[in-house]
């Protein structure tokens, strides 16, 4: 297992330290649900740095960030984020990721899980020699500071004015001594940042160890990936391997508002364009389980009448709704919101209702 450069730190602070996606990574530290709340009401860091950062650039960078994404990077301008995806010729995802268009260059950002196979497609989608693709990956340590306290606990640490940072933009600043990106997104829901710089231990425990004293007057929290997991679900966030895969589409996973059919052809522009046209027969959707004490996993099926109609793709108790809840794929007939159907737990059907999503407003 590779290590991140705040490996040290989290088995200072007793975190509970699992493989992911080939690295050691806290999956919590005092509890999911603690961890969970104190990102809701107050603020938490996450060390997020198994993410890959890839650099594109020359010329031409434009054209191939166009065919290998469904969204349009071409209304991109410096300094701003797009949310996208890749998709296979079939219309399959290889990925959802983060497109951040730099001065000279595009930084996409994208799964660890995914990390090798995404170079390798973006790779093989390079016919013009002027391109040039880089991993930084390992360069690139990467926090995420998330919560109603994270523009206060950051702000005392950087003169640039975070509050003017509007969603889905970024700056490039000096925080903490340290010049990094700092970019006004992330996957919980609620106000935050991430954090890109320099790899090394020492900066690296130089930028945490900074923003926990910032944050000491909020009580901030060290938070793992199982907190991660269930703040995203709240909001309905897919999670690749589970909501999306190469054998969903943007289309019925619930992504075709970043699905720009309308710009100069893509990969799977075609295919999406006739799934369009004749309709989806599945949709991924959101549900709320009637019994508290159960919980939806990944792969149970999901029923009406006793008929399968679907599966669970995520599922969790929601620490502030204090109710099962998860995301499946169902039939496109079932998928209305308040459609009742049930869930087969351990053999047994539990009742649930399909729901808007995301689970909880923010």
């Amino acid at each position: 297992m590779k290590p991140t450069a705040f490996n040290a730190l989290h088995k200072k602070l007793g975190a509970k330290l699992v493989e992911f996606a080939g690295y050691e990574m806290p999956i919590q530290y005092t509890g999911i649900i603690d961890e969970h709340k104190a990102v809701r009401e107050a603020v938490g860091i996450f060390d997020v740095s198994h993410m890959g950062e890839f650099k594109i650039e020359g010329h031409g960078a434009l054209e191939l960030v166009q065919k290998i994404t469904v969204n349009d990077a071409a209304k991109l301008t410096d300094g701003k984020v797009q949310y996208s995806a890749m998709c296979y010729p079939d219309g399959g995802i290889v990925d959802d990721l983060l497109v951040y268009r730099m001065k000279n260059h595009f930084m996409l950002v994208v799964n660890a899980a995914n990390l090798q196979k995404d170079f390798d497609w973006i790779k093989s989608n390079i016919n013009n020699s002027n391109v040039t693709l880089t991993d930084d990956s390992d360069k690139t340590s990467l926090l995420a500071v998330q919560g109603p306290k994270s523009l206060a606990t950051l702000q005392k640490l950087t003169g640039a004015n975070l509050s003017s940072l509007n969603y889905y933009s970024f700056l490039e600043a000096d925080l903490a001594g340290i010049e990094m990106i700092i970019s006004r997104t992330g996957y919980t829901g609620e106000l935050g940042f991430e954090l890109y710089f320099d790899s090394s231990i020492s900066i690296s425990e130089r930028i945490w160890n900074a923003i926990m004293e910032a944050g000491k007057e909020y009580n901030i929290k060290p938070i793992g990936l199982g907190a991660r997991d269930t703040l995203r679900l709240e909001m309905g966030f897919c999670l690749y391997g589970n909501d999306i895969d190469k054998s969903t589409n943007p289309l019925e996973a619930g992504l075709a508002w970043i699905t720009k059919l309308d710009k100069t052809n893509f990969n799977a522009k075609d295919v999406l364009l006739n799934v369009k046209k004749t309709g989806l027969s599945r949709k991924l959707t959101g549900f709320v389980v009637d019994d508290e004490r159960a919980f939806p996993r990944h792969g149970y099926d999901i029923l009406s009448g006793g008929e399968k109609i679907g599966v669970v793709t995520s599922g969790t108790v929601s620490p502030i709704l204090g109710k099962a809840i998860g995301m499946g794929y169902v039939a496109t007939n079932f998928a209305e919101p308040d459609s009742e159907i049930s869930i087969l737990i351990r053999n047994k059907e539990v009742k649930a209702k399909i729901v808007k999503i995301p689970f909880i407003k923010k």
